[in-house]
């Protein structure tokens, strides 16, 4: 994926995006992370203001994956912090968007990971581990399933049914 953009994979795909085999997100999201192209399988998981559930999948081997999180979009505290971002570098984890926000900006920017989020907050989430693993969200405008593919890169973030060759 490095070498193609997502603009040049839109464009040779129109057949896909018609079909709603290839979706892009809305462009709301701030890119953080030294990797700004990333792409992998994605799973899903769905938390409002707590971040167990994240933390617990980025403590697994991530294998090139890309963890997709709904936050619910709140604005009032971060549910992803620098220690599990420096984790997830660590495990494998190609990417993680969060449809919310992020703490420790200058320590996830320093990890070779992307990272994607609405913006940055200094309070930090619950942790009560509450939320719902491996189900389909709707964030920036496109319902994600698990299993699907995310390509991002600094135009934007593509979903695929599957992984495109390209």
């Amino acid at each position: 994926m490095a070498l193609v953009t997502t603009a040049e994979v839109c464009d040779a795909n129109p057949q896909l995006i018609v079909s709603g085999e290839l979706r892009a997100l809305q462009p709301i999201f701030k890119i953080y992370g030294r990797r700004q192209v990333f792409s992998g399988p994605v799973v899903t998981l769905k938390v409002f203001e707590d971040n167990v559930l994240v933390r617990e999948f980025l403590e697994e081997k991530g294998n090139g994956r890309v963890l997709v999180v709904d936050g619910g979009g709140s604005l009032r505290c971060a549910i992803l912090g620098g220690n599990p971002v420096v984790q997830a570098q660590n495990n494998g984890w190609a990417g993680i968007v969060v449809n919310g926000c992020v703490r420790d900006v200058d320590e996830i920017n320093g990890c070779d990971i992307g990272v994607r989020a609405l913006a940055s907050h200094p309070m930090k989430a619950n942790k009560k581990g509450i939320g719902e693993k491996h189900v389909p969200i709707t964030i920036a405008g496109t319902r994600i399933c698990d299993g699907e593919w995310l390509y991002a890169d600094t135009d934007g973030i593509l979903i695929s049914k599957m992984e495109l060759c390209v």
